[in-house]
């Protein structure tokens, strides 16, 4: 980012944290920072890392900022909405990582010239390891655009996307892929105690055996297929289990596009309600 730029957050949670915690090793001031929580005990912690915040927006009106960060529960943006009208209304862009809530939503509540950018997040954000796709509204420019990028990076890794509505599948595949990892990890391992190992052997096993595959498909040149080829031998252990994984109507990938489906499906409702 080659200029410095404001943020208010509304919403200090888990996610809304780790963009706040992102931002500050990312170097970004604090005095450039504002954040609006009710919750007392966060914003006690906030008051010691120097971040001046408040119950309500409403009493840090005297703060102009870029952006406004969206980060409350989906329940509660209708509660917190009219606060931000102050901010928009000089200028400030709307970012949001709300679920359910579409561009539009947002223009009919705070106004049709509103710049907003939606995002989607996914918990690996909270240890700088996430990735984000956002789509803009067409008002934005590109020094919005990039400031957007700038604090959405200091979670990962960010994608822009052409349309809203792929938003959808991309909660369906990462915003709710940790998720399907967890209950891999968590199956694995009940599969190893079904096998007859301990609780603590099984777990150390499952857990390190995900994390360790991650660390390897990310830092290898190699596709994820040609890294499981490289496991298999032919007529082995690894194909005799990938026989029963790989089968074309109850394996894997059968299932997990089922389960991507019905993610998306859920999305989409959510957004029309």
């Amino acid at each position: 980012m080659s200029k410095s730029y404001s943020v208010l957050l509304i919403g200090c949670g888990k996610m809304g944290g780790a963009v706040l915690n992102g931002l500050l090793k990312k170097g970004v001031q604090s005095q450039l920072i504002r954040v609006a929580e009710p919750n007392e005990t966060i914003r006690e912690d906030l008051k010691q890392k120097g971040i001046l915040c408040a119950a309500s927006a409403l009493e840090l009106t005297d703060f102009n900022p870029d952006i406004v960060l969206l980060a409350v529960k989906p329940f509660l943006i209708e509660q917190v909405i009219d606060t931000v009208k102050p901010f928009t209304d000089k200028g400030a862009a709307v970012l949001s990582i709300i679920a359910g809530r579409q561009i539009q939503w947002f223009k009919e509540k705070l106004g049709s010239q509103t710049v907003v950018f939606r995002a989607m997040p996914n918990t690996p954000a909270a240890i700088g390891a996430g990735i984000t796709a956002v789509i803009a509204s067409k008002e934005a420019v590109p020094d919005q655009k990039e400031q957007i990028d700038s604090v959405l990076k200091a979670c990962g890794d960010v994608i822009w996307l052409e349309n809203e509505d792929q938003i959808d599948t991309v909660t369906a595949v990462s915003g709710s892929g940790p998720a399907y990892v967890f209950y891999l990890t968590e199956a694995l391992a009940k599969a190893a105690k079904a096998a007859g190992l301990s609780d603590e052997t099984a777990e150390k096993l499952a857990i390190k055996t995900v994390t360790g595959s991650a660390k390897l498909m990310k830092e290898s040149f190699e596709t994820p297929e040609k890294l499981r080829q490289n496991v298999t031998t032919p007529n082995g252990t690894t194909a005799a289990a990938l026989d029963i994984l790989m089968n074309p109507t109850t394996g894997f990938e059968p299932l997990l596009k089922q389960a991507v489906l019905a993610a998306e499906k859920r999305s989409k409702e959510l957004s029309k309600a």
